[in-house]
């Protein structure tokens, strides 16, 4: 998720929402005649409540001359409203000791506060104001803001080779563009296009309000309802492009002059909603995500040849990425991809031991859990549950459905996802025909693609 800055609708009858997440004990949840949704949890033991507005509009929505609009309109958000300055804004929330943020990603915008229990009506209304009715007041100076963003993005190079890695996945299909945008869209779009961008992808048909810790679920409704303003309830749009469902592996390199070269490996994986997302999580704790895990002791701290070097997923709507990422000296290269290689045959031949299996399943469901433990995270997955229509499924069943993830289901994984001829490669470095040889060892039949 690219971070922010450091109705008239129908508001009459409530209805119960139809949603594929369903509420659970300290759950509720309720659907307003716009369209609107609103998802709470009551936790007892707190004074904080969280908020989120989960706006569905991301990158991937964005044709090519959009490309970086939803990241920039979330910043425009914090630019203020005819009620509230963006000086007025930062003065409430601080006076609150609040923290409000934003954040964009590829299929969705979040804004997002944490305050004490008593700020909750205040600080909801200063949030539905900035979401529902921007002002669009000083543009310009945050096209500044932005284009230092992107150029500070860039000049990052462990950051920027997801970007080519996505790519070399997704070719030229959205989910492969940068969140953070385009510089020239940033610099060239008129204020009336980003004004008409807002309108038809911030209704209440798209956005789900959720909320978390000390809250009264029909306090949150009554707010909604008021707030809203008389928004309309129209459909949002246009709907982003299928994901492409058949894509040849390709490498990717953009030359650097970096003191490593930074690599990722990676393919397309399995979408949202998918009932092995529990599986995957495991196995990428066995692969590449834990100090324990077999790339970290293969390539760190047996052989010295990164700092920084893990495995990774993500879900889409209808499909996924997964990949791994090490930064290493162009000396090292080879020798560092010749052992992921060799990780990644390990892998195939066994995906775990029975002693990697257990450690795994474990230090998931204790993330889980101790996730749970803050109101942040409850709303997240609270509005992102309602948001992609996903079941909110109890912490217990959660752990059950990790318990149940089987040796067979990790083989499984791995030969669907991990196979050689579907991995694709993305490199930021100083001499490109010493990546694209040392990639070579893991990619065999990959395609070569000009930077």
């Amino acid at each position: 998720m690219t971070a922010g800055r450091a109705g008239r609708a129908a508001t009459g009858t409530r209805t119960a929402a139809s949603a594929a997440a369903r509420a659970l004990p300290n759950h509720r949840i309720t659907e307003l005649d716009s369209g609107l949704r609103v998802a709470t949890e009551h936790m007892s033991s707190v004074r904080s409540a969280a908020l989120g507005f989960f706006v569905s509009t991301g990158s991937r929505g964005e044709t090519a001359d959009e490309a970086g609009l939803s990241h920039f309109l979330e910043h425009l958000l914090f630019r203020g409203t005819d009620r509230f300055g963006s000086a007025e804004i930062d003065q409430l929330f601080d006076a609150m000791g609040a923290e409000l943020n934003a954040g964009t990603d590829k299929e969705s915008t979040t804004v997002y506060a944490r305050m004490l229990d008593q700020h909750l009506p205040r600080a909801f209304d200063v949030m539905a104001d900035m979401v529902w009715r921007p002002a669009f007041r000083d543009v310009d100076p945050e096209r500044e803001v932005v284009l230092e963003e992107i150029a500070m993005y860039e000049d990052d190079p462990q950051d920027t080779v997801f970007d080519v890695l996505g790519e070399a996945v997704f070719g030229g299909h959205p989910l492969g563009w940068p969140i953070i945008g385009r510089a020239p869209v940033i610099r060239d779009t008129p204020i009336e296009t980003i004004a008409a961008f807002h309108s038809r992808r911030y209704v209440p048909s798209a956005v789900v309000v959720a909320a978390a810790g000390s809250v009264d679920h029909d306090q949150i409704v009554e707010l909604a309802e008021r707030t809203l303003g008389g928004e309309r309830a129209g459909e949002h749009g246009p709907r982003p492009d299928p994901a492409p469902t058949e894509l040849r592996s390709t490498v990717r390199f953009q030359r650097k002059d970096t003191e490593q070269c930074h690599v990722c490996l990676g393919a397309t994986g399995i979408q949202r909603g998918d009932d092995r997302r529990f599986a995957i999580r495991v196995l990428d704790a066995i692969f590449g995500g834990l100090s324990s895990s077999r790339l970290f002791q293969a390539v760190r701290e047996e052989r010295g040849l990164a700092y920084s070097v893990y495995s990774f997923s993500g879900q889409f709507s209808d499909t996924g990425q997964i990949g791994l990422y090490l930064g290493t000296r162009p000396d090292n290269l080879a020798e560092a991809m010749r052992v992921v290689r060799d990780e990644l045959d390990a892998m195939r031949v066994q995906p775990a031991s029975e002693a990697e299996l257990l450690r795994a399943r474990e230090n998931v469901k204790a993330r889980v859990v101790l996730a749970l433990e803050s109101t942040g995270a409850r709303m997240s997955r609270l509005g992102s549950s309602l948001l992609y229509d996903l079941p909110l499924l109890e912490p217990e069943e959660i752990m059950e459905r990790i318990d149940a993830v089987t040796m067979d289901d990790l083989g499984a994984l791995t030969d669907e996802l991990w196979a050689p001829e579907r991995l694709s490669a993305a490199g930021i470095g100083p001499d490109e025909d010493a990546f694209r040889t040392a990639v070579a060892e893991v990619t065999p039949g990959a395609s070569q693609v000009a930077a």
